[in-house]
């Protein structure tokens, strides 16, 4: 069974998706958080494709949030290396704060638009 939290975040989670979605031209930053690791990956929809991925698992320095923008920075480096320089944020139902906040502005800085 599952908790009202997690039923919460797959339904806002539903509704994101149903809105937004990764072409080749502008693919899908996706971003999902657990307890201890920062997820991030760049995804084509119409090819079902994910282009780049990264965690903050190979990261060891410093606390949950340095983390974060450390994934951010990296996935940008990634996506700018394959030609992507533009995207849409799918924050796969999680609130814009904190971690995923940080995710997104450092890859902002890293030179990826959205």
């Amino acid at each position: 069974m599952i908790n009202k939290k997690v039923e919460k975040r797959i339904r806002l989670k539903k509704k994101i998706r149903a809105k937004i979605s990764g072409t080749t031209e502008r693919p899908r930053l996706s971003v999902f958080r657990s307890n201890n690791f920062m997820y991030a990956q760049i995804i084509d929809d119409l090819n079902q494709v994910t282009i780049v991925s990264f965690s903050d698992m190979k990261v060891t320095k410093g606390n949950k949030t340095d983390r974060s923008k450390a994934v951010g920075q990296e996935i940008a480096k990634l996506a700018i290396a394959k030609g992507i320089t533009t995207c849409v944020f799918d924050r796969n139902g999680f609130k814009y704060t904190g971690r995923v906040k940080a995710l997104a502005d450092a890859a902002r800085e890293a030179g990826l638009n959205f």
